[in-house]
């Protein structure tokens, strides 16, 4: 039998109020002189000025330069930043993709070269072999999971092709995830992200592969997140629904270090062609790319179905009531049917289906996806 490979590691402070934590976790660890890695959207709401405020006794500055889908520039002007303010430590506080260049803020302060030259499928892929500063992550979205991978997207600035910075080596030191800092995420924010947690966990759970350990943490999430999601967009400021939603977000991303599927290579696709949001993007198509994988999968999707709660007297019955139950959830939350409401055309589709086949998630898609079936995929989608 071959020989499989686990690991859950990360420290992870769960629930309201833990970001009052951090300033005593980093002085603990003889940190002094943090850099807060945020957005630009972030930095200008009070969500920001009361977390600084619980960093006492810390020389704290910020940066605050990531906005849409990070790019190379973004970690260029962070690094700068970095070593502008003599840091010994990095704060991730924001969403997947402050967290995602957070990460590598912390990668590239103290390693040679550029940061895409660390690349998984890079030619001459450099190796992560130096201990990074001390990073810790809060999440303020509930989607991607970040604050507890182990990898970084950034994009190319000059052709948005996503890459792929991966070493355990990134995973946080410690990560605060507190259900206060997602309050004030907008309904249409809480839809989009609370997708990409639940697609993170579907596809996790029927990727090909051995991984019983992601297998359980994936279905858990696809219960939790099938219950809580609708409630936290409805009431914002319900503390159980947030709290699920984060808990949610973490279980798929610690779930898809077994892998992913064609969703995500589909939602790679759309944000470099069309500059469309992840989350967004994955909870548009998933109901599509699940109906094509549905007749591979039938016992899957029905114990999916079954801790949706929405099974029904037989496997088969359950497993189509799955994928029917996805798409009331996107019309229920206010995530659009189709492709076309976001403005994405047929006339796109060529370059669409030269990312989507060349990403290497849909790899381990359960059923093989080829480029005929991409484009059926995206044409039902537009």
């Amino acid at each position: 039998m071959a020989i499989h490979r686990f690991a859950f590691p990360t420290d992870i402070h769960f629930g309201p109020g833990a970001r009052r934590e951090v300033a005593e976790y980093l002085k603990a660890l003889g940190c002094k002189r943090p850099l807060i890695v945020t957005d630009q959207g972030i930095a200008a709401l009070p969500l920001l000025a009361e977390f600084k405020s619980t960093l006492a006794g810390l020389a704290v500055d910020v940066y605050s330069g990531v906005w849409g889908n990070p790019v190379k520039s973004q970690v260029d002007a962070g690094v700068a930043a970095f070593k502008a303010h003599q840091a010994d430590a990095v704060i991730g506080f924001g969403g997947g993709a402050a967290l995602d260049v957070a990460k590598v803020v912390a990668l590239m302060s103290n390693h040679p070269g550029d940061v895409l030259e660390y690349a998984w499928d890079h030619p001459q892929a450099r190796p992560i072999e130096r201990e990074l500063p001390c990073f810790v992550a809060l999440p303020t979205t509930a989607g991607t999971g970040s604050e507890v991978g182990r990898s970084s997207v950034i994009s190319d600035d000059a052709t948005h092709i996503k890459k792929i910075i991966f070493s355990p080596r990134l995973l946080a030191r410690a990560v605060f995830a507190d259900p206060e800092l997602t309050f004030g995420l907008p309904p249409h924010v809480t839809a989009a992200t609370g997708m990409d947690a639940l697609t993170h966990n579907v596809e996790s759970y029927i990727a090909k592969g051995y991984h019983p350990m992601c297998d359980g943490i994936a279905l858990e999430g696809v219960r939790i997140a099938a219950r809580a999601l609708p409630l936290a967009v409805r009431e914002p400021k319900n503390l159980q629904a947030r709290s699920d939603m984060l808990m949610a977000s973490m279980m798929g991303a610690v779930a898809f270090q077994k892998d992913l599927g064609a969703t995500h290579s589909c939602a790679h696709a759309l944000s470099t062609v069309a500059d469309l949001h992840h989350g967004l993007a994955n909870g548009i198509m998933i109901d599509y790319v699940m109906r094509f994988n549905q007749p591979v999968e039938i016992e899957r999707f029905a114990r999916m179905a079954q801790v949706a709660g929405v099974a029904r007297g037989s496997t088969a019955a359950s497993a189509a009531a799955f994928v029917e139950w996805l798409t009331r959830l996107k019309r229920d939350i206010g995530i659009p049917a189709k492709l076309g409401a976001v403005k994405v055309t047929i006339k796109q589709l060529p370059k669409l289906l030269d990312v989507a086949v060349d990403d290497i998630c849909h790899k381990t898609n359960p059923r093989p996806c080829t480029r005929a079936d991409f484009e059926r995929i995206f044409t039902e989608a537009i």
